[in-house]
């Protein structure tokens, strides 16, 4: 019988009523109606679904409810209110990353994560940072011009 767990999202309690093994994608989702992230492979193997929680990247489709239990879960739709994240988010659009855009809010939390731990990331950071995210558009090329762009907005990268 599903117990009521609270999760903090975005900076808000939310009480939940399911199996503490659901994953958080789901919750997200199919609960809450928060669907910025998204279902890409459901084995943490793409990367479509990261999310943070306190402020590490996470996949959100292996990671179950019960794990975030009084942890700090942040999603794509609040991004915009990390100044880092809205570096990331204004790079991305002013350099036109998105091709499909399905894999972008993952994209984007990763960026985000990589750039608030290394605020001046080599070639190589930005690789070992996004290697778990996979776009199929192949986009990588804008992808690591916009992670250097923010990284330079906020005084890292030249």
């Amino acid at each position: 019988m599903p117990a009521l767990t609270v999760l903090t999202i975005n900076g808000k309690q939310h009480n939940v009523d399911l199996p503490e093994d659901t994953p958080i994608l789901w919750t997200l989702r199919d609960q809450l109606g928060m669907t910025g992230t998204k279902f890409g492979c459901g084995m943490a193997l793409c990367g479509a679904c990261t999310v943070h929680l306190d402020g590490e990247p996470i996949r959100s489709c292996i990671t179950p409810i019960s794990a975030a239990v009084g942890k700090k879960i942040t999603t794509i739709e609040a991004i915009a209110e990390d100044k880092i994240g809205k570096s990331v988010q204004e790079a991305w659009m002013a350099l036109g990353v998105p091709q499909c855009g399905y894999c972008q809010a993952g994209q984007i939390m990763s960026a985000t994560a990589l750039l608030r731990a290394t605020p001046n990331p080599s070639d190589k950071d930005i690789d070992d940072a996004m290697s778990g995210n996979i776009c199929r558009c192949g986009t990588y090329t804008r992808i690591k011009a916009a992670i250097k762009q923010a990284a330079a907005q906020n005084g890292g990268a030249k």
